[in-house]
């Protein structure tokens, strides 16, 4: 449901929750029981991209619907890759797998 602000005429200012076909104009004042009108707000817009939807989602999924590995890997992927070597000292103080 969408929030909405209202304001009465002593300068009290709340949100309520209304269905967007339920919103009135005018409501009555939860501070002062004065009359609060409705005032023009910016929406509230996520700053997640699909991108990180996709993340949320994918993860949320794995949770209750792992993947089953059935077998090793088969021989024809060859060696296996060599991490690059890094000579820089602050890498030297994180974990090792």
């Amino acid at each position: 449901m969408p929030n909405y602000r209202f304001r009465c005429q002593a300068g009290c200012e709340f949100d309520a929750l209304y269905a967007m076909a339920d919103v009135p104009r005018e409501t009555q004042c939860r501070s002062c029981d004065g009359t609060a009108t409705r005032l023009v707000t910016a929406p509230h817009l996520s700053g997640a991209g699909s991108s990180a939807y996709g993340l949320i989602d994918r993860a949320a999924q794995s949770a209750h619907e792992p993947q089953v590995v059935t077998g090793l890997p088969s021989a024809s992927q060859g060696p296996p890759k060599r991490q690059p070597v890094t000579y820089n000292p602050l890498h030297a103080k994180l974990p090792r797998p």
